[in-house]
């Protein structure tokens, strides 16, 4: 019988060599930024872990950190926040991965002695969606333009509840001329699409866009949007609010008016 997967804790001896967010090759700039962040991270509290099954291979992957330093745009003091929750190839999904990684992030926040444990849901890519969540005991607690959810697993019942930022329409504002893309390390998938969008915006519309780098955690909770850790903004308005392929892109600009 196979052995089931295993958690590995990812610390300062070992991120380097571990596929974080499955990028396998340790040459590849989203992931030497990512280890980067990591780095700075860990010392604030992170925790992260890898599911890797019997052969080695990635499965999974939890991150998490103390509220606070949430790289999203929320305010979550006091619990332990959920950045990313991923199951890899579809042979491993609906395998109970999910729920086992939500598990042992609410026993390191009963550990620490938190409120809870916080996490942005959505339906569209780069976020997990709300199902995983509530079928682990979290419930809904607020909501963000368009489509986000706040969710909360609460371990003390006199807690305030975690909360969205808001004043999203006045921060996009702020980026009124022109085309920007907002960036960040906190994810390692990032790197890619920002540099081709950046490219492509020159080479096909003769666009040289502005480069927003999110650079810590308040500039990420003080983001335009919910996600914080990527953004794409023209004359103010939001094109999109997560990393989108190229042929997105296009089919975007094609469709706004001249």
């Amino acid at each position: 019988m196979a052995q089931p997967p295993v958690l590995v804790d990812l610390d300062a001896a070992n991120f380097e060599s571990l596929p974080c967010c499955g990028v396998v090759n340790e040459s590849h700039s989203g992931r030497c930024d990512k280890n980067k962040w990591l780095k700075t991270y860990l010392k604030k509290g992170l925790r992260a872990k890898v599911m890797l099954g019997a052969n080695g291979r990635q499965c999974g992957y939890i991150e998490y950190l103390p509220g606070e330093y949430a790289w999203r745009g929320v305010e979550a003091r006091g619990y332990l926040f959920i950045h990313c929750l991923w199951t890899h190839y579809k042979a491993n999904q609906h395998q109970g991965y999910g729920s086992r990684m939500i598990q042992a992030c609410v026993e390191d926040a009963a550990a620490a002695g938190m409120h809870g444990v916080a996490v942005v849901a959505r339906e569209e890519p780069w976020l997990a969606s709300a199902a995983v969540f509530l079928k682990n005991g979290f419930e809904v607690v607020d909501t963000a333009p368009p489509d986000y959810q706040l969710l909360i697993r609460k371990l003390n019942s006199d807690a305030a509840n975690p909360r969205f930022k808001s004043g999203w329409e006045d921060r996009l504002k702020k980026y009124g001329q022109g085309l920007t893309i907002i960036r960040s390390n906190q994810c390692s998938h990032i790197a890619k699409f920002a540099d081709e969008i950046a490219q492509t915006a020159e080479q096909d519309y003769g666009i040289k866009p502005t480069i927003v780098q999110i650079k810590s955690h308040r500039d990420a909770q003080n983001a335009p949007t919910p996600y914080a850790v990527f953004a794409l903004i023209r004359d103010g308005v939001l094109l999109a609010d997560h990393q989108i392929s190229c042929t997105r892109f296009h089919n975007i600009m094609n469709a706004r008016p001249r």
